[in-house]
């Protein structure tokens, strides 16, 4: 089943486009590996090892998978190279849902949280604000009302970039002048949301990492302002990496997750990379599940998160 319902043929195509490159530096890279073997043994685990280390899943979750399908394979007695791609699969899978990585149907918000407020956190440059304005594209979509609040205040260029998506979508954005108090901004998009009776707010908010007791206290201020108008706001983190910087995206995760409570990921830009591999890693290490992906420029390239289809787009199957 997998690719019909919700998950339709173009979405099913853009996700095998945007992760092409990685496909080709893991499951490709593995095929020529085992070229030649018959069974599962250390060679071949060796071997696919390396392939997935440099493809960006990280040393520590490359060893976890590895351990894995070495207990498969003593369990199993014997494994032919023919099953590596499926249990490689499958172990794969299995290690999303432990990291609380559950398929949503499309773009929700949950029922009784009106409006539903999600903060949006990252680096500059990682397409943040690019993410928030294709979330709100696809909120609309959906029928809900959307507010966006400008609470970047430090870059002229973010407050711009977030008013132009704002006209193209169609939803208002909520900004003061540059420089001014982020929480502030914050404050007023709430405010402005609870009385047009929005049913979802995204708040932008500065991407500067140099400064981890700035951006933590920066952060816990926008969030307690935010609660003034909303008691239980934000109701998510969403913190946006971007995938083709690889091992980079692990380090910015380590430094926001310290920083304030990430309670979802985004991760951009996969359609440019083989280091889509991260996506494994990072919410492996973080047990942050991966709420959606980024596989283009396209208006409709940011899609929601399924870990089958992103498993089987990587490994080049297709559902029977």
């Amino acid at each position: 089943m997998g690719i019909f319902g919700f998950f339709n043929k173009n979405k099913k195509e853009t996700l095998d486009k945007g992760l092409e490159k990685t496909k080709t530096s893991v499951f490709d890279k593995l095929a020529r590996a085992i070229a030649g073997k018959s069974k599962v043994d250390d060679d071949v685990l060796d071997n696919l090892e390396e392939v997935l280390i440099t493809s960006d899943v990280g040393v520590d979750t490359t060893l976890k998978i590895i351990k894995r399908i070495e207990e498969r394979v003593a369990r199993d007695k014997y494994v032919n190279t023919q099953e590596l791609n499926r249990i490689l699969r499958e172990e794969i899978a299995a290690l999303l849902t432990e990291n609380n990585t559950m398929d949503s149907e499309e773009f929700t918000v949950p029922e009784g949280k009106k409006p539903y407020v999600i903060m949006v956190v990252g680096v500059n440059g990682v397409g943040k604000t690019t993410t928030i304005g294709k979330l709100a594209y696809q909120f609309k979509k959906k029928g809900l009302k959307v507010y966006l609040g400008a609470a970047d205040t430090f870059r002229a260029a973010a407050v711009e970039q977030l008013d132009i998506w704002g006209e193209r979508v169609g939803v208002p954005v909520i900004k003061q002048k540059m420089g001014a108090d982020p929480a502030s901004v914050a404050f007023d998009t709430l405010s402005s949301a609870v009385a047009n009776n929005a049913d979802v707010v995204i708040i932008d908010t500065a991407g500067r990492l140099h400064n981890k007791i700035g951006l933590m206290n920066e952060l816990t201020k926008i969030k307690n302002v935010m609660q003034k108008v909303v008691a239980d706001a934000p109701h998510e983190v969403l913190l946006v990496l971007d995938g083709s910087t690889g091992q980079n995206a692990f380090e910015q995760a380590k430094q926001f997750t310290k920083a304030t409570e990430v309670t979802a990921m985004a991760i951009t830009k996969l359609d440019g990379t083989a280091k889509g591999g991260v996506v494994i890693g990072i919410s492996d290490q973080f047990k942050i599940p991966v709420k959606y992906i980024g596989l283009g420029e396209g208006i409709d390239h940011l899609q929601v998160f399924r870990r089958k289809e992103f498993v089987d787009s990587l490994s080049g199957e297709t559902d029977k």
